[in-house]
């Protein structure tokens, strides 16, 4: 099955069903309190870590270094500022997530590892060479 397919069905069902299960527990005005307030305390973070990130990758700049963790971490605050703003318990979880510092360096390490592992298996082995022509040496 289409993994996006997978995702536009699942995600919104897991989503329904947590708030199903949070607001038996603590009731469904809680619950609706609590989807606003992760979405606002999370959106004030977003804003925190991505100056954050845009103050350091300007520091890199000046000091003619390539900002390469801060374009990952920016993509990753921006992907986390949009979860954050879809309601629901787990895209919340996954948001903040990506937003401490600490788990953001160590999924780079995970999908950088596993990308270099795949990059190491489809190198192609060829050999460079020279084509001379001996009748125009001469």
């Amino acid at each position: 099955m289409n993994s996006f397919f997978l995702l536009f069905l699942g995600l919104p069902m897991l989503e329904i069903f947590l708030m199903i299960k949070v607001g038996g527990k603590i009731g469904a005005l809680n619950t609706v309190v609590l989807i606003f307030l992760t979405a606002i305390i999370g959106m004030y973070f977003a804003k925190l870590q991505g100056m954050s990130t845009l103050k350091s990758g300007i520091v890199n700049l000046y000091q003619n270094k390539l900002p390469v963790y801060e374009i990952l971490s920016g993509a990753s605050i921006a992907i986390a500022a949009l979860l954050l703003i879809f309601p629901g318990f787990f895209t919340d979880l996954v948001g903040f997530i990506l937003l401490i510092p600490f788990t953001r360096k160590i999924i780079f390490k995970i999908v950088l590892k596993n990308k270099n592992k795949k990059d190491l298996n489809n190198k192609n082995n060829t050999i460079d060479g020279e084509i001379v022509d001996k009748e125009n040496e001469l």
